[in-house]
């Protein structure tokens, strides 16, 4: 087991908090015999994401269990007021980031500093990624017009959107992912009861995707039409790719963004029903990929490059043209990272199928890489007899917290 360490704003207690150890627990962490106490009473350094860093975990973190997209509007018009928020944020998300309650008020007279749900519960690797959303900026009420990122403006709206404004805008963003639903939750509602009076909500989004005990491989996860979703990633794992593709850099014009990034959020409903009643060779022909290995169509190799072609010879299973994947693809300059996952919104009520489908969350370096995407895609891509989008959203997303720092605090430099 690895000893915790000191993180800014944890106190000794608080490490031994980390460990389950307290009183005549510390003389056992001290003597070793803490490798023979129950898995309940410890939290491993392995179930923890660090919060600091030169940029947000959550972007290039793999992708965990549970997804939980919280839009806030900001109710305040003072700056001091939002600035102590994300300020008490930042404390808050470190402490929870690394397995830690968020107080140790113990008074059964007032209310405790943390609402206990997630108590004896790992960090389940959770990660909080924050943005901010046009509408920040508009009217200059916290003195930050000036820094609006030129790239930050509306998406446009793509042939055949049908978009419902329940699902767009928001001034604040944060994207909570853990290996655990319980908690996701337990981290948005206390951020949410942290900030009541500063911020209200305005739309929240769970998703979900395969476990990672389902599949202990680790392999690429598959949407609701069962095929495999965010093969063609690009390498982040590259310092050129991840400056070129991903991360806003200090000369595109607005140096507070610096290692931020762009966040498109796009809710796609997939009609399920019409898909179960669609034969197999067709669906892999409208995904262009195979559905069991998620090859790409004429090909055996789930990475193999993708080679748009024009035709089906001779009945054979050669990539279409107008297939998803040869779409999305084009000529291959244009990449985006994406961190997609399934949604289950209960019953339409205008159908009365299944209201589920696609959580599309991409993070680039310009918006334009989506959009150059995106009107190909609403254009030629033969899955749009399938999916209907249903909501649309862009955030700048902050570069990484620095210890003594705060959440966004370059752009209220």
């Amino acid at each position: 087991m690895t000893r915790p360490t000191l993180e800014a704003g944890m106190t000794r207690r608080d490490v031994l908090k980390v460990a389950g150890l307290t009183g005549l627990g510390a003389a056992f962490y001290a003597s070793g015999v803490e490798r023979f106490l129950p898995r309940a009473l410890t939290a491993k350094a392995s179930d923890q994401v660090p919060f600091y860093g030169t940029y947000q975990a959550g972007i290039m973190t793999p992708a965990q269990n549970h997804v939980q997209l919280v839009a806030f509007d900001v109710k305040t018009d003072r700056r001091d007021e939002l600035i102590d928020l994300l300020k008490r944020w930042t404390r808050a998300c470190a402490r929870l980031s690394a397995g830690l309650s968020l107080g140790e008020t113990d008074s059964a007279y007032i209310p405790p500093d943390d609402t206990g749900e997630a108590e004896g519960l790992s960090a389940s690797h959770l990660t909080f990624t924050f943005g901010c959303g046009i509408s920040l900026f508009e009217g200059d009420r916290f003195g930050i017009g000036h820094k609006r990122p030129a790239l930050l403006r509306d998406l446009p709206t793509f042939d055949l959107d049908q978009l419902d404004e329940k699902w767009s805008g928001g001034d604040l963003i944060v994207q909570i992912c853990a290996d655990d639903q319980q908690v996701v939750f337990h981290a948005l509602r206390n951020l949410t009861r942290i900030g009541r009076g500063v911020v209200k909500i305005r739309w929240t989004q769970a998703g979900f995707q395969r476990s990672k005990v389902a599949d202990a491989t680790g392999g690429t996860p598959r949407n609701l039409f069962g095929f495999k979703d965010g093969t063609g990633n690009p390498d982040v794992t590259k310092a050129a790719t991840r400056e070129n593709t991903l991360f806003y850099q200090w000369r595109d014009g607005s140096p507070w963004l610096t290692n931020g990034t762009f966040l498109v959020v796009r809710r796609i409903q997939m009609h399920l029903e019409v898909w179960d009643r669609t034969i197999l060779k067709e669906q892999e022909r409208t995904f262009g990929r195979e559905r069991a290995s998620g090859a790409p169509l004429g090909s055996k190799d789930e990475f193999a490059f993708v080679t748009p072609t024009k035709r089906i010879a001779r009945g054979e299973a050669e990539l279409p043209a107008d297939s998803h994947t040869a779409v999305a693809h084009g000529e291959g300059k244009v990449q985006l990272l994406r961190r997609s996952y399934s949604y289950q919104d209960g019953v339409d009520e205008t159908t009365g199928a299944l209201d589920a489908g696609l959580l599309f969350l991409s993070y680039q370096r310009s918006p334009e890489q989506f959009i150059t995407i995106q009107e190909r895609l609403a254009t030629s891509d033969r899955m749009n007899e399938y999916i209907t989008h249903r909501g649309s959203a862009l955030f700048a997303c902050f570069g990484g917290i620095q210890k003594g720092g705060y959440i966004g605090d370059a752009l209220f430099a």
